[in-house]
């Protein structure tokens, strides 16, 4: 039986989840619908999801249609929750995408057709809610076909639209000569043959038809469109249908072993589960596993560990019923206590860490509502960060800890799920908008050996890519350990720069090295090298910029004018206009702290009816005055003064305070 991976993606609220309890219902999953707004639909099985009514954890449900095994996985439609998102596309074999057909194409929707559209992952879009007050059907696809994508075919059309009798009428070329020479005309463009049959006046073939419809789908390359009600029912039958035939399957295995880690989770016991999707190979219970991660810096890790429990989705309880993971299939997987969203098992082969959405940009500190809870809030969020990579956290004395975020909802379903799932009452600040530091110079600090300290670390640091760490010493002038602890804490130490920001593409070069043998341990250098750098980068000063947002936005044709003239007062940087056929398209880059307050405006600029949508956009050197990043405490972070501090003596790391002891004279042989 064939296997395909399906991906149901959205803009909230366009009934995605609904459309995923229908599937389930109409190929006999379950026997009873349930109802979003009661919060009894199989896949939002969460508390929180169940009361909010939205789905904040990608799920999987499975079913067949016909000779095919569906793994369907819905996924969040709420753009706070695009991290979800972001990892269900690296496992998918296609996607169905979700459009209301009363609100239409908005914009989460655009930003992941974009998405799709780069991977050229086969993609089916389906117009859904047909049947409500409002509801539009051909008026609807040339907007699909402006906003979203104009390769798209639509396979059917509908009747009584906006009522309770509303139907969809798929189109049969195999016996409507209409039908079939609308969609050899829109196929004839990635396919000579048809072209041909096209300018000889030929009648079009329904089997070459359908041949040319399954291979641009497969290639990305044509999107098949159609209609439905997943409330009534309505359409859902040709969509199951088009799931069968149109898309393609899971591709061949791979030689090798391999899985990829796309969702984690804790079942009711408190067990840690993860979700993976093989492309290659076999694992199977009780079997130890190799997990290898891509970390923000390039490098790849391996970790060790042993499969407690597998169990496939969509498999039989039958005797003879396969207990081995295989390639194009899911499974939910126990005992892999250390493995992380993201990470691959078998093999590192295509593990690229790359990014499809922008990472959150506002920076919250929460803190526990009872002091004696800190630690415990703490843990807590380090927990759930390893369900959502894009959740940062850092820790400041006084007990706050900061957390990247995307928005006000998931700020809400955090705070619940603290009080719901650890018992700690938390309490979030207003959001801060993250800025990122780069060195503007050259800067070089060393602090040597036998001068208050049991080790000897030099540094010189300067504007690279990324983060990019480098040795001028010999590797063998340190035991590897020590090197290992010099680095980690560098890297480490970089969450704050001269102005408190985190810093980036900057190259970091160890120039001296030293220790004391038996005496120095990895934990003098952790301490001893942050201190190094920070004098480092005070010397050579840095430049800190702010995040842009590249947005399109698409007016009225008589509104061009009082639009763009708002936004070049805003601080916008408009790059072009072009003429489309609702109006005006204008694209640029604005400054993220104000994309609020353009998208407040453009309502009232545009008579009410302006899109907006944005992506990254980079960013921008600050001019003036630099912003310094608060402390958790709500102080402005001051590097110099950080530095004075670690200055006297009673304040220094524990490297320098153990070297000034008695223990720390101590005629000792000096290596390096």
């Amino acid at each position: 039986m064939q296997t395909i991976n399906l991906g149901i993606v959205a803009h909230v609220d366009a009934g995605k989840t609904s459309l995923t309890e229908r599937l389930l219902y109409a190929t006999g999953v379950i026997d009873r619908l349930g109802s979003v707004d009661a919060g009894t639909t199989q896949t939002d099985n969460g508390e929180i999801e169940r009361r909010r009514g939205i789905t904040i954890r990608s799920a999987v449900a499975s079913f067949t249609v016909r000779d095919r095994r569906v793994n369907l996985l819905d996924t969040p439609g709420h753009s706070d929750f695009v991290a979800e998102v972001e990892r269900a596309l690296g496992v998918l074999d296609a996607a169905v995408l979700v459009l209301s057909a009363v609100e239409g194409v908005q914009p989460h929707s655009r930003r992941i057709m974009r998405i799709l559209r780069s991977l050229r992952l086969p993609t089916l879009v389906f117009v859904n809610k047909i049947d409500r007050v409002g509801a539009r059907a051909d008026e609807l696809v040339p907007d699909v076909r402006r906003l979203l994508t104009p390769a798209v075919v639509p396979l059917g059309t509908v009747r009584a639209p906006g009522t309770p009798e509303a139907t969809y009428r798929p189109h049969h070329p195999g016996y409507d000569h209409n039908a079939a020479h609308r969609l050899a005309e829109a196929l004839a463009e990635h396919d000579d043959e048809l072209l041909a049959a096209l300018v000889d006046d030929l009648p079009p073939d329904a089997d070459r038809i359908d041949e040319a419809l399954r291979t641009q789908v497969a290639a990305g390359q044509v999107h098949p469109l159609l209609f439905g009600s997943a409330l009534s029912g309505t359409g859902v039958p040709e969509l199951l249908d088009a799931i069968a035939t149109v898309l393609p399957a899971s591709p061949p295995a791979e030689p090798d072993p391999r899985a990829r880690v796309f969702a984690i989770e804790r079942d009711p016991s408190g067990e840690r589960v993860a979700y993976l999707r093989a492309y290659g190979g076999q694992f199977r219970a009780r079997e130890r596993v190799t997990a290898y991660r891509r970390g923000p810096d390039g490098r790849t890790t391996a970790t060790r560990g042993r499969i407690t429990r597998l169990d496939v989705v969509g498999a039989t309880t039958a005797p003879a019923a396969p207990t081995a993971l295989t390639a194009g299939h899911i499974a939910r997987v126990a005992g892999l206590t250390g493995v992380r969203l993201g990470d691959q098992l078998g093999s590192p082969a295509g593990l690229d860490g790359r990014s499809y959405f922008p990472a959150p940009t506002l920076e919250a500190v929460v803190r526990p509502r009872e002091v004696s809870r800190t630690l415990a809030l703490h843990a807590a969020l380090v927990d759930i960060a390893d369900t959502d990579p894009f959740l940062r956290t850092r820790v400041a004395p006084d007990g706050g800890t900061s957390v990247l975020l995307y928005g006000d909802v998931q700020r809400e379903v955090l705070t619940a799920t603290l009080l719901e799932t650890y018992g700690i009452e938390a309490e979030f600040g207003p959001g801060l908008l993250m800025h990122v530091e780069r060195p503007a110079g050259t800067g070089t600090a060393v602090e040597i050996i036998g001068h208050g300290f049991f080790g000897t670390v030099g540094f010189r640091v300067e504007p690279g890519t990324g983060v990019d760490y480098r040795r001028e010493v010999e590797l063998g002038s340190l035991p590897l350990s020590f090197h290992t602890a010099i680095e980690e804490a560098t890297r480490a130490a970089l969450d704050q720069g001269c102005h408190g920001w985190p810093v980036t593409d900057i190259r970091i070069t160890l120039t001296h090295s030293g220790y004391w043998s038996p005496i120095t341990t990895a934990g003098h250098f952790r301490d001893l090298a942050p201190y190094v750098l920070m004098q480092a980068l005070a010397g050579a000063g840095t430049r800190v910029f702010e995040p842009y947002r590249r947005f399109e936005a698409e007016v009225p044709a008589g509104r061009l004018g009082p639009v763009t003239s708002y936004l070049s007062q805003l601080g916008a940087r408009v790059d072009g206009t072009d003429d489309v056929a609702a109006g005006w398209r204008i694209t640029g880059v604005l400054p993220a702290r104000l994309e609020r307050q353009a998208q407040r405006h453009l309502p009232d600029l545009s008579s009410g009816e302006g899109l907006w949508s944005s992506g990254p956009g980079g960013d921008r050197p600050v001019s003036g005055e630099p912003p310094r990043r608060p402390r958790t405490d709500g102080n402005p972070f001051d590097r110099a003064a950080y530095l004075r501090f670690l200055a006297q003596p009673q304040n220094r790391p524990r490297a320098v305070r153990d070297a000034a002891s008695p223990r720390g004279t101590a005629d000792a042989p000096r290596k390096g």
